[in-house]
């Protein structure tokens, strides 16, 4: 009777979630899968299923991450509003490890390249990505009870600002831009919202 196959669930996922981030879905063939991970093609279709289905358990390991990062600054009842909506994106981008921060964001990555994904994927990226801006919604409301955002701006009109902001800095990075540019360029974009 073989052996089963041993290898580490959470390492190997974490090697393809950072494949997939690096390099995209589409370019994530299979053998780069392979490689980065270490396992064979029977252990991937028999562990983990398609490569539809280890992109979905990819994601679903990054929003973890992201929940966790939403935790420590956005749902911080301990911050005040502008303090968590700026703790959350200098946390995402601006002090983010080099390597992460050249990377993007796995979820920005997908939506740039989701003419390729099909409708179920894309509905997880966008899904993914509502988590965040809910949580962006939450503070600025906060910040319009307070009549501390901009004369006539809505909190739903600020937190989609923000998620603009945090989606084009997250493709700065990727661009190469220093963490100093994005520094200067996030409390610009913070300060437009605010009165």
């Amino acid at each position: 009777m073989a052996r089963p196959i041993e290898f580490d669930y959470d390492s190997v996922l974490e090697n393809a979630m950072q494949q997939f981030w690096q390099e995209g879905y589409e370019a994530s063939s299979v053998q780069k899968l392979l490689d980065a991970t270490g396992i064979n093609r029977g252990t991937l279709y028999n562990s983990f299923g398609d490569k539809d289905t280890f992109f979905i358990l990819c994601v679903d390991r990054y929003n973890k991450k992201l929940k966790e990062n939403i935790g420590a600054s956005l749902s911080n009842s301990k911050l005040l509003a502008n303090a968590a909506i700026e703790a959350y994106i200098k946390n995402a981008i601006h002090l983010a490890p080099t390597k992460q921060r050249m990377m993007g964001c796995l979820l920005v990555n997908s939506v740039c390249e989701s003419i390729n994904l099909n409708k179920d994927l894309q509905k997880l990226i966008r899904k993914s990505l509502s988590t965040v801006q809910k949580s962006f919604l939450r503070r600025t409301r906060e910040l319009a009870k307070a009549k501390q955002l901009k004369r006539g701006l809505k909190a739903e009109q600020a937190a989609e600002v923000l998620m603009n902001l945090l989606q084009g800095l997250y493709l700065s990075a990727r661009n190469g831009r220093s963490p100093k540019l994005l520094g200067e360029t996030l409390k610009i974009g913070l300060e437009s919202i605010k009165k």
